[in-house]
């Protein structure tokens, strides 16, 4: 099965998508699934678990999607995860044939789920 994943625990998830509220819920989605679109938030509830280091995990384990959007608003955050994957691309550790974008979303108060 194709699933496509968003991985956010602020934002409302997409319709069509498995929502991944951290990066284990997304590692073990990856592991299991075959991902066509994978669409990437840096900021987490947890402040030392983010969405770089779940690039860093995808990079160094070969797990990918067809395609990977970051839309993350923290423009640092945000960039850094670009980078990661741009530098795998190049040094051959991730196919070239996957596209990653960078198109960060606004939070917006009416897309937060109440707590």
């Amino acid at each position: 099965m194709t699933i496509s994943v968003f991985m956010d625990d602020y934002r409302t998830c997409p319709s069509g998508y498995v929502l991944a509220e951290d990066i284990d819920q997304c590692i073990a989605l990856l592991e299991t699934n075959r991902v066509d679109h994978l669409s990437l938030d840096h900021d987490l509830v947890s402040k030392t678990r983010n969405g770089l280091m779940l690039v860093q995990y995808m990079v160094r384990h070969h797990l990918y999607a067809n395609r990977i959007t970051i839309h993350s608003a923290n423009a640092a955050g945000s960039k850094a995860m670009y980078r990661h994957f741009k530098q795998a691309q190049e040094d051959f550790e991730m196919p070239k044939s996957i596209k990653v974008i960078l198109k960060p979303m606004p939070l917006h108060a009416s897309d937060r789920k109440m707590r």
